[in-house]
């Protein structure tokens, strides 16, 4: 693959640098470039930005706010943006349930739900796991059952990533426990002001209220709701878990992550010398960087196929694997090259207005938290060992 960007390119990569330099808060960058917690108004404020500019969903066809951009153009933003230290934008709309909306959902729901997706009034959470039902969704018990034009709904869902923030909900429901599993279930949107509806926080090992159990207690929803058709829930799951496990290796953002590691390996010292120096810790670091240039190739011709207008297939899954591996790979270096002083767990580190003393340098201070926050990374969006299984039946034939 010929990695030689065009002249047109080379200058939309400028042109991208130009406007995320001068239009990204400073104290958003900030936070990211430092690891600390961002909340809802630092990912809205930098979300209308890019809305304004017309960028927010540039996976989107143009007919719908799309930007038409070629995959080169796609990568060459999302590098821009993560050098910068631009927060990701929020998945659960632009880039999980906006797609099903628009490949499966009515004219209307496209026309009510796309715009607030793209303007940000609408912060949207993913209703899919359950306590029991993981990895193996098709066993989800959340009943939605038809009462003239609204659906009764009942049950639980739980690991709701941002449900405390969330305006809508998109959920996976029973609605028919005849035939295979998969074929009674159906995919509702659901406002969480709703009646019934609550949500219970779950508050993570580094303190922070990231997750939630969602609950529903006789939430009524109006049969309009439905995506596509009753009971074939489970193929508009499949087809945005494909986007969502695509998303999850996040390449640019991990190009910049290891570029931290490597500036945080030179100042640290060992023996006498920097880190980075030490030949068996450089070789860790350069097999990570091979690694990840690899999935930059993978992650690219994804990006040509969704282009095309094919969901991503199998490949969304190899993405899933080694991204997660390499996220948890450069977390456990950040935490090697610190040693003892990624020990001492300091929560009100990871919040920008701490002013504290650190101890040891002050870029170790977040990085436990970071190192166990990514353990989850190979459990979510579908086990790495579901995403194994996948490849050895789709790809190889097994």
């Amino acid at each position: 693959m010929d990695f030689a960007f065009t002249l047109e390119e080379a200058a939309f990569r400028e042109e991208v640098r130009a406007f995320v330099r001068s239009h990204l808060p400073v104290d958003i960058s900030r936070k990211v470039n430092e690891h600390k917690h961002l909340d809802k108004d630092d990912f809205v404020r930098w979300q209308k930005i890019l809305y304004r500019k017309g960028w927010m969903a540039p996976g989107w066809p143009v007919k719908f706010g799309g930007t038409g951009w070629t995959p080169v153009q796609r990568y060459l933003f999302e590098e821009e943006c993560a050098v910068a230290g631009a927060p990701s934008v929020i998945s659960f709309g632009v880039n999980m349930v906006g797609p099903v909306i628009i490949a499966f959902g009515t004219p209307a729901q496209q026309q009510h739900f796309l715009p607030r997706i793209l303007s940000s009034e609408d912060w949207w959470c993913q209703g899919y796991s359950e306590p029991g039902s993981g990895s193996d969704l098709a066993s989800l018990r959340t009943r939605a059952v038809r009462d003239g034009d609204h659906y009764i709904v009942n049950g639980q869902k739980t690991w709701t990533t941002l449900a405390q923030h969330a305006d809508m909900i998109f959920c996976l429901v029973r609605t028919s426990s005849e035939g295979k599993r998969q074929e009674g279930i159906s995919f509702l949107l659901i406002d969480m002001r709703t009646p019934g509806v609550s949500v219970r926080p779950i508050i993570t090992l580094d303190g922070a209220h990231e997750v939630n159990e969602v609950w529903f207690d006789d939430a009524r929803v109006p049969i309009g709701n439905l995506v596509g058709e009753e009971g074939k829930g489970w193929t508009y799951a499949k087809f945005l878990l494909s986007h969502e496990r695509s998303g999850i290796a996040q390449v640019a953002r991990w190009k910049r992550e290891l570029a931290f590691l490597k500036r945080m390996a030179g100042e640290i010292q060992s023996g006498g010398k920097p880190l980075m120096a030490d030949a068996l810790f450089s070789a860790k670091v350069t097999r990570v960087e091979i690694e990840l240039l690899a999935l930059e190739i993978t992650d690219l011709r994804v990006l040509a196929s969704d282009r095309e207008g094919r969901a991503p297939g199998p490949e969304a899954s190899i993405l899933k694997i080694k991204g997660t591996e390499l996220q948890q790979a450069i977390t456990e270096l950040m935490m090697e090259a610190v040693g003892p002083y990624a020990l001492p767990f300091l929560p009100e580190a990871l919040h920008a207005d701490w002013d504290g003393t650190p101890v040891g340098p002050a870029f170790a201070a977040p990085l436990a938290a970071r190192y166990f926050n990514y353990r989850k990374t190979s459990i979510y969006g579908g086990s790495n060992e579901i995403q194994r299984n996948i490849i050895a039946q789709r790809i190889l034939g097994l």
